[in-house]
């Protein structure tokens, strides 16, 4: 302290003589925290005192320091015990930050503090057990941090505390019994910590003053114990995603002051109690999901003032009693994936300002009530999977204030309301599988916020409207398996946002309508089974991202235009038109035969085609001339061919390639032809070999380089690697391979030039990397020549490239062996993600993959949960590139022996705990970018947390990486708030495109 005065005093000689001695406190503290965005700038050391400075609050008779408030300003540094030395402190926030220590036991030197807010900082090591010797502490929050160990014996030893939140840490050990002896708690908050499975303490029954118990996650097992009816005081009862079981407490009702009980995600069993319900004053939010509850819903529940009820994802039966549509305060009603029948309350939405109505997935009948929306405030109607009948309510077409509308597979007939069509916030309309008749009302003009309408497999006739062109956010038009006739409307060449244009199976005529160049961002054309006439516009060759178009089952005339050989495709059928001439030689192959068949006038050498030509004996004679020549080159070639193996086989002595037919698929415009990548694959040209196949390089005739892969035929039994149990039957990837990045364009993603196909032989031809993979350079002798920025520079191309799949394909894509030898190095140390032999697409509603049957992905790389559960979605791959992260920083292999029975997250976590972070740093590298490795180190780290929850979205990764790169000093904060399951948004809305 001396030297920081003699320090400052040196600088600003007048100081003596101005700032008290808090203020030098505070200059203590400020100096030991980086300020990128100046939030000490009025720091001023020339002020008498700090009570003007930002964030400091003084007591104005004493004009002491009795609150210091720095929440999200973006600091980084350790905690600072020096504000234990101003004696009046009460409040402390640095909520947001980058506070980046371990909390020392000096804190219990701020004697005055009754107000402890470090939330969303990244706070380490275990907790002070002498936090509890404050003795006047009233709030402590700790949320959000890398806090572990066990939850010290003497935090039952706090004397006025009222609210404890340690949400979201590493804490472990059991649920702590003694917190039940802190009679002063409120509130309690301990959700989403790895404590070791325990029963709910009964002790807890003791804090009769609680108001808000949240022990969401935190392994519980057990029954409910009775002794929690004593909370009578209690608002908010969270006992979510854990291993809860047998009934609910029929104390539950008794609960006077309850506003939220949450229990979603358990095995509760049995009925909801039927009595007990009346003593209940307010009951904002009872969701019970997700936990199997079984029987009916009581009629006593429902009689209550509800004014969010949710039951969805269980298994309730019977009907939903008709005093629901009594509770004046009910604005939500989510019953969706449950088995209730019957019919809906006449009169629900007539009493009470209804927003949200979810009853999806159940066995509802009859008519929609037409009161839904009496009160005027309804956004959301969702009905779809049940057997509803009837019409649509003409009154709801007066519903302005309805955004999304889903009545798909209900049994719903009549004419939609004219007025329906035109709802001008609706931005989805789904109506599929149903009986609808008539056609497209004229006032879908109105429609302004319109982006999805989907109304396939109804009865709807008649021409579409010219209006539809009016709808400029429109991107996905499915109106297939209907009777609309008449033409397209010239209008539909506006709609610039356009993905998806289904309209297969109608009765649409005329000619296909020139201007679509327009549709930039149509990526599927479905207009099978019509009755269009004419050629097919050369325009569609210049749509950039189309890769399905289907325009077989119609009358098409014609040559096919060479323009669209310009598309990469993974889906064409232009069969059963009357298309003539020949076809455009990127698709004269096998592989495309069925695309084309049906159409007399068509000839190319495959078979099926050419079957109907007759009487054009010119043209004969043409193709005779032609077929000459053609056999003339072929036996020239053939003996070339010939030659050149003898020759070959003089100069190695090896037997010559035998070159059976073979079947390519390109994705980008090639310069070379199969059999010259042939000509390559011998062992001279291998750089590889791994579990999949061969890798073999190949120097084409053009000059070009690339690298081919060569796969082992059908599944491979391997050996104990890459995260594969010995024995296991592996599938070649060759498929997903292809899936994936035929449709991928993406700088820092491996370009897939073709694959090309035979028997059991398969090929794939990507572009060529000449610094091999990461981890090849990384843990070889040439891992000096990469310096930190390079090192940097290839940490965010790959987070960019993983970012893309996570957040910009449609659907996304999550790419399940993310690992530093699959990522490669171009010649300029540019990085690209490759591998996506185990990729699989997340669902449409968000709720990632399904269970794996086996694990995909690579030992020291595979999230902790994705291992224990099967489950897999993008946090699984932020997890395993944090792992590359912590390769990139330290330079080790992800599983090494010196680690023992650790991991390299484990060996990192606890060297650095232990021994501090220069231990882990590679010392191949030079100390001057040691800040910025730190950074970085922490993203790692932050990556690779082992709850999924806490790791960031590749989204922020990349921004994260970005601030590191910029030199930003602080260690950037984590997103704050209350963190609770995702549910609402999609939870019904399986292949939801909105």
């Amino acid at each position: 302290m001396l030297l920081l005065i003699l320090l400052l005093c040196t600088h600003f000689p007048s100081l003596a003589h101005s700032l008290n001695q808090e203020g030098l406190h505070l200059q203590e503290f400020k100096l030991g925290f980086d300020d990128p965005d100046g939030v000490f700038s009025n720091w001023n050391v020339g002020d008498d005192n700090p009570c003007g400075w930002y964030g400091i609050t003084c007591d104005s008779a004493t004009n002491s320091v009795i609150s210091v408030n720095l929440p999200s300003a973006n600091i980084a540094g350790h905690f600072p015990p020096v504000l234990c030395r101003l004696r009046s402190l009460s409040f402390l926030s640095i909520y947001n930050n980058s506070v980046n220590s371990t909390l020392p036991e000096e804190i219990s030197a701020c004697r005055s503090l009754k107000h402890l807010n470090l939330a969303q900082n990244f706070l380490a090591g275990e907790l002070p057990s002498s936090l509890a010797e404050l003795p006047d502490l009233r709030h402590l929050d700790l949320t959000g941090n890398n806090l572990s160990g066990h939850i010290p014996a003497s935090f039952g030893r706090f004397r006025r505390l009222e609210a404890l939140s340690l949400v979201e840490n590493l804490l472990d050990g059991p649920m702590p019994a003694f917190l039940g002896n802190v009679s002063s708690l409120r509130e309690l908050n301990l959700s989403y910590n790895p404590f070791s499975p325990s029963r709910i303490p009964p002790e807890l029954g003791n804090l009769t003053n609680l108001e808000i118990l949240w022990l969401t996650d935190c392994k519980l097992v057990g029954r409910i114990p009775d002794s929690l009816g004593r909370l009578k005081r209690l608002t908010d009862l969270d006992l979510a995603i854990n291993n809860l079981n047998g009934p609910i407490p029929s104390w539950l009702t008794e609960l006077s002051s309850v506003v939220q009980i949450e229990l979603y995600n358990n095995s509760i069993t049995g009925e909801l109690p039927a009595t007990g319900w009346s003593n209940m004053t307010a009951l904002r939010l009872f969701d019970a999901s997700m936990n199997e509850l079984t029987g009916t819903i009581p009629d006593q529940l429902c009689s209550l003032p509800l004014e969010s009820f949710n039951l969805y994802e269980n298994h309730f039966e019977g009907k939903l009693p008709e005093s629901i549509a009594k509770s004046p305060n009910l604005y939500e009603l989510r019953l969706f994936s449950n088995r209730l029948t019957g019919e809906l309350p006449r009169d629900l939405g007539k009493n009470s300002p209804l927003l949200w109505i979810d009853v999806s997935g159940n066995h509802f009948s009859g008519d929609i009530p037409a009161s839904l929306c009496q009160k005027g405030f309804l956004e959301e109607l969702l009905m779809i999977d049940n057997s509803l009948s009837g019409e649509i309510p003409a009154n709801l077409g007066e519903c302005r204030s309805l955004r999304r509308v889903r009545l798909g597979n209900n049994n719903l007939s009549g004419e939609v309301p004219a007025r329906f069509w035109g709802l001008p916030y609706v931005y989805l309309l789904e109506l599929t599988s149903n009986s609808f008749s008539g056609e497209i009302g004229k006032t879908i003009a109105g429609a302004s916020n319109l982006s999805a309408l989907i109304i396939s497999k109804n009865k709807f006739s008649g021409d579409i409207p010219e209006e539809i062109g009016w709808l400029e956010k429109l991107i996905d038009f499915s109106g297939s398996d209907n009777r609309f006739t008449g033409r397209l409307p010239e209008s539909m060449v506006n709609l610039g946002q356009l993905g998806r244009l289904d309209l297969h199976t109608n009765g649409l005529t005329g000619e296909l309508p020139s201007g679509v160049h327009s549709w930039k961002k149509l990526s599927e054309l479905n207009l099978a089974d019509n009755d269009f006439r004419g050629n097919i516009p050369e325009e569609i060759g210049s749509l950039p991202v189309l890769n399905y178009l289907d325009l077989s089952g119609n009358k098409l005339s014609g040559k096919i235009p060479l323009g669209l050989q310009n598309l990469k495709l993974n889906q064409l059928n232009l069969s059963k038109n009357r298309l003539s001439g020949g076809i455009p030689p990127l698709y004269a192959k096998d592989i495309y035969k069925d695309s084309f068949l049906g159409n007399p006038g068509l000839c190319a050498d495959m078979a099926g085609l050419c079957d109907g030509r007759s009487g054009d004996k010119h043209l004969d004679y043409v193709w005779m001339l032609l077929s000459m020549f053609t056999l003339a080159g072929f036996v020239f070639m053939a003996g070339v061919a010939w030659f050149y193996w003898k020759y070959r086989n003089f100069k190695k002595g090896k037997r010559g390639f035998d070159k059976p037919k073979w079947s390519s698929m390109s994705f980008h415009k090639l310069g070379f032809s199969e059999y010259e990548i042939l000509d390559c694959l011998g062992e001279d040209n291998l750089i590889g070999s791994g579990s999949s196949g061969k890798v073999y390089k190949a120097v084409l005739s053009n000059g070009e380089t690339v690298a081919v892969k060569k796969l082992w035929g059908g599944s491979k039994m391997v050996e104990e690697s890459d995260g594969f149990e010995k024995g296991q039957i592996q599938d070649d990837g060759f498929e997903a391979e292809v899936d994936t990045l035929g449709k991928i364009r993406h700088k820092n993603i491996v370009k897939l030039w073709c694959c090309c196909t035979s028997g059991d032989c398969k090929l794939l031809v990507y572009e060529y990397m000449p610094n091999g993979s990461l981890g090849d350079f990384l843990h070889s002798n040439k891992s000096g020549l990469l310096d930190w920025p390079t090192r940097y520079k290839i940490a965010m191309d790959a987070a960019e490239g993983l970012s893309y799949l996570h957040h910009d394909c449609v659907p996304p894509i999550v790419h399940r062996d993310v690992k530093s030898n699959n990522i490669l190095l171009d010649g300029d140390f540019g990085a690209r993600v490759a591998d996506f032999g185990v990729a699989k697409v997340v669902d449409a509603i968000g709720k990632g993959i399904k269970s794996m049957s086996v694990i995909a992905g690579s030992c020291g790389y595979i999230a902790p949960e994705y291992a224990y559960t099967l489950r897999v979605n993008e946090k699984s791959d932020i997890y395993s590139f944090g792992v590359v992260i912590l390769e990139l920083v330290t330079g080790r292999l992800p599983i090494d022996p010196e680690f023992g029975e650790k991991d390299l997250v484990k060996w990192v976590c606890t060297t650095v705990d232990q021994k501090g972070v220069d231990h882990v740093l590679d010392p191949k590298l030079v100390p001057g970018f040691k800040e910025e490795m730190c950074r970085v180190l922490s993203i790692g780290l932050l990556c690779t947390s082992p709850l999924p929850i806490n790791r960031p979205s590749m989204r922020r990764v990349v921004k994260m990486l970005q601030e590191a790169g910029a030199k930003n000093p602080a260690m950037l904060a984590r997103d704050g708030g209350k963190l609770t399951p995702y549910y609402y948004e999609d939870a019904s809305d399986q292949g939801n495109v909105a």
